[in-house]
C-alpha cells in the first residue's frame, strides 16, 4: 500500500497483481487461468459457483463474504455490491485521500477483476424462456465490477472474456507479475464495450415487450457487429449493427462460412431474399422455394417439389438479371443441389441457406463445391426459417428524423379474396395467384409480377406509373406468355399488382399480352371498369382488399 503523503507518485506503468477477484458464468479455462495467477502469488477472491469450481480443482480461494463481512443474499442478487469490493476497485493509489480512506475502512486493493456476465443474450434466444427466467439472467454485480475496474484502469486490470486469459498470463510472465498501462487501457475499453452491448441487449429485449405501439421517446438499442467493406458505393463507409433481442433468422446473425467480406449491399439484398423465401415457405409450406434478388427486388423465384428444380426455374426466370444476384433457398443445400447451382455460366454473389431439423445449411461436399466454383461467393447459414412471435417493426432514417412502422407480415390468403369477374379459378390458378401476389409484395412499388406454374416470368418494379410497370413485366416475360399450356388448361399466366389499377389501361396491356388472371387489391374509383374489362375478355379478376406498397 502506498504511503499517505500529499503527493503520492503515480506508477510508471507496470502494476503488480497481488489480489484478483474472479466471478464467471462461462467457466471455460477457468482453472488454468486461476492457477496461472497463483504462480505469481496472487490471492484469489471468488463468488458462488466460481469459488466452488476453483475449490474443487484445488485452487485456494478467499470467498467474497470473507472480504465484505456479509453473506450472499436474495438468491445471489446481492454479493459483490459492497464498499469492500468497489472501494478496492475504484480507490486511486496516487491520491492521499483515497489511500487514507482505504486504510481507515480496512479496504485492501484489488488489482485484477475477471468477470464474464450472466448469459442474458443466450437466454432470451431460447424459444420457451419465460419473462421471469430472463429477468433473473440480468447481471447487476458483474457489470458494476467491470465498470469500476475499467474506470480505474490506471491501477486495475479488467478481464471480460476467456480469449484474454493467455494474454494476461503472458503479460505477467514478461513483467514479473505486473501488467502494463497499455494492456490495462485496452482491456478497459473492451470492458466498457461489453457492458454497453449487455445493456443494449436488455434494453432491446425490454423494449419489444412494451405494450405501447409508438412511445413518446424512441430509443433504439443495437450493438455494433462489424465494419463492412463499404456502403452502397465504395466511397461510403458502412457497418452492421445487431439487434441483441432478435431471435429470428437473419443475415445479420447468420454464420459466415465462406467468401469475401460482406458489403452493405450484400446484406441488404440478402435480407430481402431471405424475407421473401421465408414468406413463400409460409404460404406454400410443402414446397421447395428459391429466390434470386438484385437491388432488393426478386428477379427470379420459383416453388417446386424439389429444391434443385426450384433453383433451376428461379434462375431461368431472368438469367440476365440473375447473373451476380443473391440466392436464398428454404431448404439445406445438398451435394446434388450444389452441383445444379454450379452448372453453366452462372455467377452468384451470396447464397443464403437454412439449417433445419439438425441438417447443416450446406452439406460439406456442397460447401466445398460452391467455394471452389466461386472463391469469393459469400455462403451464409441461417438458423432455420421460423419467424418469432414478437411484434416486428421497421425503422427508416430520413434527414432530421426516423419513420417507424409495423412490418408488412400479411400473407396471401386466397380464401379471403373476392372473385370479381371471369371464370372461376382452378386450384392451380389460385396457387399461382398467391405466388404472384407474394412476389408483387416484395417488389418496389409500383409493381407488377407475372407468374405461371410456380415460376416468376417477369416483373416490373419501381415505376412512377403502373402502366409502365405492366409494360416492363410483359417485356421481361417475353415469349413465355404465349407458350403452349403444357397439356393442362389450368396452367395460365397470372399477373399481380401491389396496388389498385387507377384505370383499365394497365389491365388491358396485360390481357392483350396473354394474361388470364389478374390479382389486385381493389379500391379504385374505377374498379368497375377493370372488372368489366376482365368479364368481357374472359379473364379471372381476384380482389384481395390488401395493398402492399414497398418503398
Amino acid at each position: 500500500m502506498p504511503s499517505s503523503s500529499n503527493q503520492i507518485a503515480k506508477p510508471a506503468g507496470a502494476v503488480a497483481i497481488r489480489r484478483a477477484l474472479i466471478s464467471v458464468s462461462d467457466k471455460t479455462d477457468l482453472v488454468p487461468f486461476a492457477r496461472g495467477l497463483m504462480d505469481f502469488g496472487v490471492e484469489i477472491i471468488s463468488t458462488g459457483g466460481t469459488a466452488a469450481a476453483l475449490t474443487k480443482a484445488g485452487v485456494k480461494v478467499t470467498s467474497v463474504d470473507q472480504v465484505t463481512g456479509f453473506p450472499e443474499m436474495m438468491d445471489g442478487r446481492v454479493k459483490t455490491l459492497h464498499p469492500a469490493i468497489h472501494g478496492a476497485l475504484l480507490g486511486r493509489r496516487d491520491l492521499a485521500g483515497h489511500v487514507q480512506a482505504m486504510k481507515s475502512h480496512d479496504i485492501q486493493p484489488i488489482d485484477l477483476v475477471c468477470v464474464n456476465l450472466y448469459p442474458f443474450e443466450r437466454t432470451i434466444l431460447q424459444p420457451d424462456i419465460s419473462f421471469e427466467q430472463a429477468i433473473e439472467q440480468i447481471d447487476i454485480g458483474g457489470p458494476s465490477m467491470l465498470r469500476s475496474a475499467a474506470k480505474n484502469f490506471d491501477f486495475v486490470t479488467v478481464v471480460t472474456a476467456v480469449d484474454h486469459y493467455d494474454r494476461v498470463i503472458n503479460e505477467l510472465r514478461a513483467n514479473e507479475g505486473a501488467t502494463t498501462y497499455e494492456l490495462r487501457r485496452e482491456l478497459a475499453a473492451i470492458a466498457f464495450t461489453r457492458t454497453a452491448e449487455y445493456d443494449t441487449a436488455i434494453s432491446a429485449w425490454m423494449g419489444v415487450r412494451r405494450a405501447e405501439d409508438f412511445p413518446a421517446m424512441l430509443r433504439l438499442s443495437y450493438a455494433h457487429q462489424s465494419d463492412l467493406r463499404y456502403g452502397e458505393n465504395p466511397h461510403q463507409k458502412a457497418a452492421v449493427y445487431k439487434n441483441p433481442a432478435s431471435a429470428e433468422p437473419s443475415v445479420v446473425s447468420s454464420h459466415f462460412l465462406h467468401g469475401k467480406d460482406l458489403s452493405y449491399n450484400n446484406l441488404h439484398d440478402g435480407a430481402a431474399a431471405l424475407e421473401l423465401v421465408q414468406e413463400l415457405s409460409e404460404v406454400f409450406p410443402d414446397r421447395a422455394a428459391a429466390v434470386i434478388v438484385k437491388h432488393t427486388n426478386p428477379c427470379g423465384a420459383a416453388i417446386a417439389s424439389t429444391l434443385a428444380e426450384a433453383f433451376d426455374r428461379a434462375y431461368a426466370s431472368d438469367p440476365l438479371a440473375a447473373y451476380g444476384g443473391i440466392l436464398a433457398v428454404n431448404q439445406p443445400i445438398t451435394d446434388s443441389v450444389a452441383a445444379r447451382i454450379c452448372e453453366g455460366q452462372k455467377f452468384l454473389e451470396v447464397i443464403v441457406a437454412p439449417a433445419i431439423d439438425g441438417a447443416l445449411a450446406f452439406q460439406p461436399k456442397a460447401l466445398n463445391m460452391l467455394g471452389e466454383r466461386w472463391p469469393n461467393v459469400r455462403l451464409l447459414a441461417v438458423n432455420g426459417l421460423r419467424h418469432t412471435g414478437h411484434r416486428k417493426i421497421n425503422y427508416k432514417s430520413i434527414p432530421g428524423g426516423m419513420l417507424v412502422q409495423e412490418r408488412d407480415m400479411k400473407l396471401a390468403n386466397v380464401r379471403e379474396w373476392i372473385h370479381a369477374a371471369g371464370p372461376r379459378p382452378s386450384d392451380q390458378v389460385l396457387d399461382d395467384a398467391a405466388f404472384a401476389w407474394t412476389l408483387a409484395k416484395h417488389l418496389k412499388s409500383n409493381a407488377i409480377a407475372i407468374a405461371r406454374d410456380g415460376q416468376l416470368l417477369g416483373a416490373g418494379m419501381g415505376q412512377v406509373d403502373r402502366v409502365t410497370a405492366c409494360r416492363l413485366a410483359i417485356e421481361r416475360a417475353g415469349s413465355r406468355l404465349r407458350e403452349a399450356e403444357k397439356g393442362s388448361r389450368s396452367l395460365v399466366p397470372v399477373a399481380a399488382s401491389d396496388a389498385f389499377f387507377p384505370f383499365p389501361d394497365g389491365p388491358k396491356l396485360l390481357i392483350d399480352a396473354g394474361i388470364k388472371c389478374i390479382v389486385h387489391p381493389g379500391g379504385s374509383k374505377r374498379d368497375d371498369e377493370t372488372i368489366d374489362l376482365c368479364q368481357q375478355r374472359g379473364v379471372t379478376c381476384l380482389i384481395t382488399g390488401v395493398r402492399h406498397f414497398r418503398h
